[in-house]
């Protein structure tokens, strides 16, 4: 067979952080561990035609074909506990061949073989012992039409019958498929084990371990089968890479054209091709500046076919959403090849230093940062941990998982360090977990990725899930099947767009409280941020304020339903700070602050507490964008007039009440059917008013 190399593949990195080969990782929620292999996801299941209802066959019956006859009665050969095997076929000259003979797969006797001139020659066992179960058809010609019948069946057999999951692992029904091979030959170029390309089928189709329509022996003999084949594969690829890889460098070089301000860098190997590459857009760049302070190295995919690491720096803006900021194309996972992604990045970025860099678990990439970032924060992705517990645990746990995934769970976000090791130990005991190597290693990151420990560093909110959604869908639209990397790069180019990514999510939010320290701030921060602001000032009504001999106040809910919080206020600087540490972690005011700052007759939060990256001056949209929230003001304002008119004369008698409230839910039902023309609508509508 000949592998056609065409689509990119990519897949998840499945190699588990522990370093143990035999070791992977299964995805929660990731029924398919390849983004752009989807034409994969198929013979999971038999045939429609064996799924059909089959009939015992009889003498008589009639099929166009003699293969439609052997599918048939393979199929109901397969519902009944046995295979069939093609025997004695007979020719003549007019006819050609005009008789078929199939027979159960235990016909016949094992005729006595030649042995091998050696010491200790291998006896096989054979099934074979005389079953006379079978069917014979005939061919004949009907009106010019030529047909065959069955002339002859038994169904007697003279052996046991198998049950459904037995007879699917007899070798007749043990077969792969064509998409199947391209997979395994890939994943078998890629240097994956048989054992480990099994178990990777498997994830990729959602099955349960063992119920692949093949066993590993058969994956087994296919890849020593097509080791010549394998081998052929190799060079085209190699081929193909080295190709696509000069394209690639090519549209970079084309892209300084378009983009001024694009950058790329890449390596040489010592035979002078293309290594690794790395290449970043203007507006990323300029994006940067503002929202560089945080950001994500996702490393979770890697290209099959060229056998290639994907990694991709997103930034959060100011919407919540995520940003690309730079890619980067590796030949191996070593700290080297790190290493020099990250300076590649940083000389993108003009030297300029993130704060806090998120990642997955990788020692390799662990000690890159740890040598070219010394002064920044290294974390852990919460959500990269918590998609990786259910391969670590869920199976030596067996009906004790869930409750080990739920205390797991809050263990990771206590807010004291000492609390949080003194119920490690704990929940490692009860579990029965001292000795397991996962356990440990999550220990030994345990100051990058719990909450106690990584509280006080700067996040921006990159750890919540609508971050990791947005992180997601990115990474969705530009890993699909592409035929070549050049085209790849073209994709990121249109999913890098910051109109694209920006646009989306900006709306109007109205006040809650009334209390001018909520309307100041709802015209200064974006509908995101200050939506989770105001989340922060509605729940500050419910604590109460002690303060102390030293101007500091001691903050706690008046249900006392969690832990008080020390707040300092510097009143000469206007300076607040809360043990929470929320505005160190987030950038947003917590409850606790807020609650004090009120108390202090605040009618405005201080200048210094809006963050220049929460801003709706800094968002990465036009002028007109940015203005649709006061023209929502406006819009706003008007409707409040006249449905309150509306109400006050709908009120005076029956009769104009059913009519307003039949009218308008005919309205609102007309309203929500109309399609979203676009985001400069609450502009224009604005302007009818004013001009009315």
């Amino acid at each position: 067979m000949a592998m056609k190399p065409s689509n990119n593949i990519w897949i998840r990195r499945q190699q588990c952080p522990c370093g143990d080969w035999k070791c992977y990782i299964q995805y929660e929620g990731d029924d398919l561990g390849s983004v752009s292999s989807q034409h994969v996801k198929s013979e999971t299941t038999p045939s429609s035609s064996s799924s059909e209802a089959v009939f015992t066959p009889y003498v008589g019956q009639i099929f166009k074909t003699d293969d439609d006859a052997f599918e048939y009665y393979s199929n109901f050969a397969r519902k009944n506990g046995f295979s069939i095997r093609k025997a004695r076929s007979t020719e003549s000259q007019n006819l050609g061949i005009y008789r078929r003979d199939f027979v159960c797969y235990r016909s016949g006797f094992n005729q006595p073989r030649k042995k091998a001139n050696v010491e200790h020659p291998r006896e096989r066992k054979s099934v074979r012992c005389g079953c006379d179960a079978k069917l014979y058809l005939t061919k004949e010609i009907v009106d010019g039409v030529m047909q065959w019948y069955v002339s002859q069946f038994s169904n007697v057999h003279n052996h046991e019958l198998l049950e459904d999951d037995q007879v699917r692992l007899l070798p007749a029904y043990r077969k792969i498929q064509e998409v199947d091979q391209e997979r395994i030959l890939l994943l078998s170029k890629a240097g994956f084990p048989v054992n480990r390309i099994v178990k990777v089928l498997e994830l990729e189709k959602g099955v349960q371990p063992g119920q692949l329509p093949f066993i590993e022996k058969d994956v087994r003999n296919f890849v020593r089968t097509c080791k010549k084949t394998v081998q052929e594969n190799d060079a085209l690829l190699n081929e193909k890479r080295e190709n696509d890889m000069l394209e690639l460098l090519e549209a970079c070089k084309a892209m300084t054209g378009r983009d001024p301000d694009f950058v790329y860098d890449y390596t040489i190997d010592e035979n002078e091709k293309v290594e690794n590459i790395a290449w970043s857009f203007g507006d990323s760049i300029r994006a940067y500046t503002i929202f560089g302070d945080v950001v994500a190295f996702d490393t979770s995919y890697r290209s099959v076919t060229y056998g290639l690491l994907l990694g991709v720096w997103f930034g959060i803006d100011n919407h919540g959403k995520a940003i690309f900021l730079g890619c980067v194309l590796l030949q191996d996972e070593s700290s080297h090849s790190f290493a020099w992604a990250l300076q590649a990045f940083m000389r993108f970025m003009r030297g300029r230093h993130p704060q806090t860099v998120l990642t997955d678990i990788d020692s390799g990439l662990r000690d890159a940062i740890a040598r070219e970032l010394p002064n920044t924060k290294h974390v852990l992705c919460i959500w990269h941990i918590l998609s990786k517990i259910s391969s670590w645990f869920s199976l030596p746990l067996g009906s004790q998982y869930e409750n080990f995934k739920t205390e797991f769970d809050m263990l990771s976000q206590l807010e004291s360090v000492e609390d949080f090791e003194h119920q490690w130990n704990i929940l490692v005991a009860r579990f029965g977990l001292v000795s397991d190597k996962h356990i440990a290693l999550l220990y030994s990151y345990r100051a990058s990725w719990t909450f106690s420990y990584i509280r006080s560093y700067f996040l921006a909110r990159t750890l919540t899930a609508e971050f990791s959604l947005s992180l997601e869908s990115f990474l969705k639209r530009i890993l699909n099947g592409q035929t070549c990397l050049q085209v790849f790069f073209e994709q990121v180019s249109i999913a890098a767009n910051l109109e694209n990514q920006t646009r989306e999510g900006m709306q109007y939010i109205h006040v809650k409280t009334g209390m001018p320290l909520e309307e100041h701030a709802r015209n200064i921060l974006t509908p995101y941020a200050f939506n989770v602001l105001q989340r922060e000032i509605v729940l500050s009504v419910q604590y109460a304020t002690t303060e102390m001999a030293n101007g500091s106040y001691i903050v706690r809910h008046y249900k006392k339903l969690e832990g008080e919080c020390l707040v300092i206020w510097m009143p000469d600087d206007e300076q607040i700070h809360c043990s929470c540490k929320e505005f160190e972690h987030s950038g947003i005011l917590c409850r606790h602050s807020l609650r004090v700052l009120v108390v202090k007759n605040y009618f405005q939060l201080p200048e210094k507490y809006f963050l220049l990256r929460w801003r709706v001056e800094s968002s990465l949209v036009s002028v007109d964008d940015q203005n649709a929230q006061i023209s929502s003001d406006d819009c706003a304002q008007a409707f409040q007039s006249l449905t309150a008119s509306l109400l006050t004369e709908s009120l005076i008698s029956k009769d104009r009440f059913n009519y307003v409230h039949n009218e308008l839910t005919s309205l609102l039902e007309h309203v929500r059917n109309m399609p979203v023309i676009d985001e400069y609508a609450a502009n224009a509508a604005a302007n009818n008013i004013s001009e009315s």
